[in-house]
């Protein structure tokens, strides 16, 4: 039986979670609902820390950055807000956040059909409601890939991974503002983590992984991605690891984005990065203690996930209740080494 295809032009509003790694594994999404309509317009509205992820995703036609404070409800500012939205006549929207905020922009700019999961009680302001069980979690993937179809107790099987692209133009660009000379072989790690330090491998431990890849394969140019916020963690390591590079808080999330699409491999913890990396189908080496790669893995079939599975992870908290952070510490630095010697490009001839 063939698939039935609308070839309506249906305008469609999808409003974005507010973290990065959420983004990318709702991209999914975006493409099962450009299948089932290759005519609909997606527009997306995201805050501006989430954007660049939107604009390498090939189904958006448009990011709309939200001006909104995070965690304030600014009434009068989503109303007028929402008054925009209205005269671009949208014909539906998909709330990805689970607030009651952001469920109450598409109700007020009158989208007719209002799709996502119930959340904080938005009975009416979603009009087309689902619902997961809270003690039997969705993985991502599926949980929101599953608002693409009619409301089921069944998440979808098969959810294809997340495809983020981002140009040769865009790459070389990146480079060029950070002084990487065309073709070097970039090998990235991002020591950071939103989430807390719980979620941190050591930094002397990737200061460590650094050195041995200096030593054998000193052509290599090591780079450090993250934030302002993961500067002084990377100032660590750049000091135990002379000639690594730190570009926390210098490189915008685009050029971000691009620079990790030019990487040969990333180290990563579990982080945002680390799963846009997935999406540009870069080899990833994951570090995981107290979160659950069940749950949230880099989806790519060459990402190495790295988890000890203690007795005590996955405990999910910001700061190690324990305070010994074995299910980090116990990850050494060999047990990441040999994954990522595998991931790397033959040497250049002339070596």
């Amino acid at each position: 039986m063939e698939k039935s295809i609308d070839t309506r032009a249906v305008r469609t509003l999808v409003i974005s979670p507010n973290w990065i790694g959420d983004a990318v594994m709702a991209q999914p999404l975006l493409r099962a609902l450009k299948d089932a309509n290759p005519q609909r317009r997606i527009d997306v509205l995201a805050p501006a820390w989430v954007a660049p992820v939107w604009r390498a995703a090939a189904e958006v036609s448009e990011v709309l950055e939200t001006p909104f404070k995070h965690g304030k409800l600014q009434w009068a500012e989503r109303r007028e807000y929402a008054r925009m939205l209205r005269e671009r006549g949208y014909d539906e929207a998909y709330i990805l956040p689970n607030t009651l905020k952001f469920a109450l922009i598409p109700w007020m700019a009158k989208i007719p059909k209002r799709i996502g999961y119930k959340g904080e009680m938005r009975y009416g302001l979603i009009n087309v409601m689902h619902h997961d069980d809270p003690k039997h979690k969705r993985p991502m993937l599926p949980f929101y890939a599953a608002l693409a179809g009619p409301v089921s107790k069944t998440p979808p099987q098969d959810v294809p991974y997340p495809v983020l692209t981002i140009s040769d133009e865009d790459k070389a660009a990146a480079l060029g503002r950070v002084g990487i000379a065309p073709g070097t072989t970039i090998v990235a790690f991002a020591p950071g983590a939103e989430f807390g330090p719980a979620k941190r491998w050591p930094s002397g431990y990737f200061a460590g992984l650094a050195r041995l890849l200096q030593q054998s394969r000193p052509e290599i140019t090591i780079v450090l991605m993250g934030s302002a916020k993961d500067a002084e963690v990377c100032d660590e390591i750049v000091a135990a690891a002379p000639g690594v590079r730190s570009l926390a808080g210098v490189t915008s999330l685009s050029d971000a984005l691009a620079i990790l699409g030019s990487a040969a491999a990333l180290v990563t913890n579990d982080s945002g990065l680390m799963h846009i990396a997935a999406a540009l189908n870069r080899p990833v080496v994951a570090l995981y203690g107290p979160t659950d790669p069940r749950h949230t893995p880099p989806l790519s079939d060459i990402a190495k996930i790295l988890w000890l599975h203690l007795e005590c992870a996955p405990c999910q908290q910001r700061v190690c209740p324990l305070g010994h952070q074995a299910c980090m510490h116990k990850l050494t630095v060999d047990l990441a080494w040999a994954p990522l010697r595998a991931m790397l490009p033959a040497r250049p001839a002339a070596l």
